[in-house]
């Protein structure tokens, strides 16, 4: 008995330590092409985009749905790369625009050919797949290139070899990703030590105590940023967008787990050791990067 409870310790030992290894990893990835910007941003997202469409799509079909996979899949690419291509301006704006209402059109018509018509079913997860993995990482991108410096005030008061570099899109960006990241790691560690009140049945191991700490660690991170990017109104500014951003990467995890148990699945893959799958980690990251976009693009230059 004493053998096997020792066994059991140094098995999760393992699957800890592989899951800060491939988190430090995955980490490392997103900073090195947020830090590079422009295609190689792209095409980083692009790698992402697709493998976690793949995991998407075999959910999709544990359920007996036949998506266009194929085809969303190449719809998915152009959607990004028209998106960079567009942003700095290589392509028209509406031809660029017209890559999504376009792309969706063509993925129901090849569910038209196919032997077996397709069903609403396989419509509907092909083009949610082309929104939720296409349309909404796409706002990266559009993220990651603004270059106003009223959107960053706070830039301008930093050292000339900054100015080169870091520009108001990268900026944003990384502060996007640091509430992501400090609303999942909030939400763990507070659920983990005081959780009592279940969040939700979709995801059994969410509490209400784990979802207020990350809100109150996204909300930490945009004060912070409302202040050193010297955003209108400072912290309290940086603070709503924290809210935000928390809400809305709780509703990206809790999207995600809905799918998965509606497939039967624990992870949507296996991609990453001790994290599961690519759409297990990057759950958080679909719906942030479009509320931060409009927030910032929207709301910023009316209150500037």
């Amino acid at each position: 008995m004493i053998a096997e409870a020792f066994r059991w310790r140094l098995v999760a030992a393992g699957s800890s330590s592989q899951r800060i290894i491939s988190g430090l990893a995955a980490g490392a990835f997103g900073l090195v092409v947020v830090a590079l910007g422009g295609w190689w941003f792209t095409v980083g997202l692009g790698v992402i985009v697709h493998l976690a469409l793949l995991e998407f799509f075999r959910m999709a079909k544990f359920t007996g749905i036949r998506p266009a996979t194929k085809t969303t899949l190449v719809a998915c690419q152009l959607l990004l790369i028209s998106t960079q291509w567009g942003v700095v301006g290589g392509l028209p704006s509406d031809l660029a625009a017209a890559v999504l209402p376009l792309s969706g059109a063509a993925i129901c018509g090849w569910l038209l050919l196919q032997p077996i018509t397709g069903s609403i079913a396989d419509i509907a997860a092909s083009i949610f797949g082309l929104f939720y993995l296409g349309f909404l990482p796409s706002h990266w991108l559009r993220l990651r290139n603004l270059s106003a410096i009223d959107l960053a005030p706070g830039l301008g008061q930093l050292p000339g070899w900054c100015a080169g570099w870091l520009t108001s899109g990268m900026a944003i960006t990384l502060v996007a990703c640091l509430m992501i990241v400090a609303s999942d790691i909030g939400s763990y560690e507070l659920g983990r030590r005081f959780g009592r009140l279940p969040l939700s049945s979709i995801s059994p191991g969410k509490t209400v105590e784990g979802a207020v700490g990350g809100l109150f660690c996204a909300m930490t991170i945009g004060a912070v940023a409302g202040e050193l990017l010297a955003w209108p109104l400072g912290f309290l500014l940086g603070v709503v967008l924290g809210v935000l951003v928390a809400l809305f990467a709780l509703v990206g995890d809790l999207i995600e787990s809905m799918m998965k148990r509606d497939a039967g699945l624990k992870d949507s893959g296996d991609a990453l050791p001790g994290h599961g799958g690519i759409l297990d980690r990057i759950d958080s990251y679909l719906f942030t990067p479009a509320v931060v976009y409009y927030a910032v693009t929207l709301i910023l230059p009316v209150m500037s």
